[in-house]
């Protein structure tokens, strides 16, 4: 018989060495000195990515504690890039109202000020445009809650009276690659307005892949069959088409922020088209694509938005299955996946630091399949042998852990290693199958560079429950609906 949590030598270490932090609703002081001083000590330069995972996709102090800390960064250490797992085309649409953007187009003129009090469109002008507002697919409620509409006004204030082209005005951005309809969609669109002729050849060019447009998984299933033709070339050559032209295609522009948009549409059509097809080979391989995706849109944003010289600065909002190393998880272990979190390390270095958020109990805003609509949904205590009943058994509500190496104490940090489960709910909460369903294998120091821990938790403040009907995302429901 295991003994009981509460002898694990683990736990008055973490006691002695966790820094407690009170409701964010009364001080944020706590938490964001914490998150300074991880970046004055990471090394001669402070780190210019900061990734900010969650355990779920419905809870509201992982969110708000997001929004505080990306606060404090793009105030206090000059960050300017929010990027998040959402698709680029809803994002885009979020930029163009912090920043102040208009929406493009004959007769938009040039980019509005603050004073002129406007940015994107109205939802009534989207919908009578023919556009989808932002956000409407399934989950909604991960993007469309209080929590992110409170953070996307302050980003909005906080723009105020910036040049929308200035290094320092905040943009926000989409990283994921599940808008292919809309993607495709929004290149004919620029075209349209740069190079009418080569509109029409994008239009034909997408034709056969659009007739998969609504219902993308169907195109995974006909890749499967023997002769079947696919769209990679069709779709490669608008994107090379759009490439060879960027300089003529940027001068358009006062900023290039249209091509750019264009440009990443175009690629993210031809990684979805990849992503379908591999969907049905193996979830590793769809994982690989998926994630890879994310990490070379995220780089392609910094290079962007950095000016003369001057590297910009991100903040990433995604699950912690995306931004906790997979290195550290049986996602590589077993499974030879790899996810954002380990291409930025390998590719950054010293200049990344990895947050964590988790808890034990409380509800959380999930739906008990694809498609279904948002329940609020009690979340069960952290299972025997798992981080989540370990960091409960200290008996602090609210606190913030240092992982590092060196930064962390030894003995705790060892005491750490130990591989335990970890919990991780997506959009999709199954209680009944907790085991099969939510939890994996980790080893949380090697994981994370810091964790923020909040035992009993809240559901998000969602804006809709009632979801809209879209084809099941097979690579989001196994195994945990992320």
């Amino acid at each position: 018989m295991a003994p009981p949590i509460e002898r694990d030598p683990a736990v008055p270490l973490l006691r002695a060495h966790l820094t407690p932090l009170p409701p964010l609703s009364e001080s944020t002081a706590a938490l964001t000195d914490f998150v300074s001083h991880l970046l004055r000590t990471s090394g001669r330069e402070e780190p210019r990515i900061v990734l900010i995972g969650d355990a779920s996709h419905g809870t509201s102090e992982f969110y708000e504690a997001r929004a505080v800390l990306t606060q404090h960064l793009i105030e206090r250490h000059g960050f300017a890039v929010v990027a998040v797992e959402a698709d680029w085309p809803d994002a885009e649409a979020v930029d163009r109202y912090v920043r102040y953007r208009p929406e493009p187009g004959p007769g938009s003129g040039p980019a509005l000020g603050a004073s002129e009090g406007k940015g994107a469109e109205t939802e009534g002008e989207t919908r009578k445009a023919g556009r989808e507002p932002a956000f409407l697919r399934f989950p909604t409620w991960m993007w469309r809650n209080q929590e992110v509409q409170r953070f996307t006004e302050w980003l909005r204030r906080h723009n105020l009276g910036r040049d929308p082209r200035a290094p320092d005005a905040v943009g926000f951005y989409g990283l994921d690659l599940y808008s292919l309809r809309a993607s495709m969609r929004a290149v004919v669109e620029y075209l349209d307005r740069v190079d009418p002729a080569m509109a029409d050849a994008a239009r034909e060019r997408y034709a056969r892949m659009s007739l998969w447009a609504e219902d993308p998984h169907e195109y995974g299933l006909e890749a499967l069959a023997a002769g079947f033709q696919g769209c990679e070339k069709d779709v490669m050559r608008v994107l090379r088409d759009l490439l060879a032209r960027r300089l003529e295609y940027a001068a358009e522009g006062p900023d290039g922020d249209e091509f750019h948009s264009g440009e990443q549409n175009a690629r993210v059509v031809k990684d979805a088209e990849q992503y379908y097809k591999a969907m049905y080979y193996g979830r590793d391989e769809s994982w690989n694509l998926r994630d890879r995706h994310m990490f070379e849109t995220l780089v392609r944003v910094l290079k962007h938005r950095s000016r003369d010289g001057r590297p910009a600065k991100a903040v990433v909002w995604a699950h912690n299955s995306h931004l906790g190393d997979a290195r550290a998880t049986s996602m590589g272990w077993s499974r030879d996946e790899l996810n954002v979190g380990q291409l930025c390390r390998e590719a950054g270095g010293g200049l990344v630091l990895s947050i964590g958020c988790s808890g034990n109990t409380g509800t959380v805003a999930a739906a008990r399949r694809w498609d279904g609509d948002m329940e609020v949904m009690q979340v069960r205590p952290g299972l025997p042998g798992s981080y989540e009943e370990l960091l409960h058994a200290t008996g602090i509500e609210r606190f913030a852990l240092d992982l590092r190496r060196g930064h962390c104490d030894d003995e705790l940090r060892e005491a750490l290693m130990r591989k335990r489960l970890e919990r991780f709910i997506g959009v999709i909460y199954s209680p009944r199958t907790e085991r099969q369903s939510h939890y994996s294998s980790a080893v949380l120091p090697e994981q994370f560079d810091a964790l923020l821990w909040f035992d009993k938790t809240r559901h998000v403040g969602a804006l809709e429950v009632h979801q809209p009907h879209v084809p099941l995302e097979y690579d989001e429901t196994w195994p945990f609906g992320l």
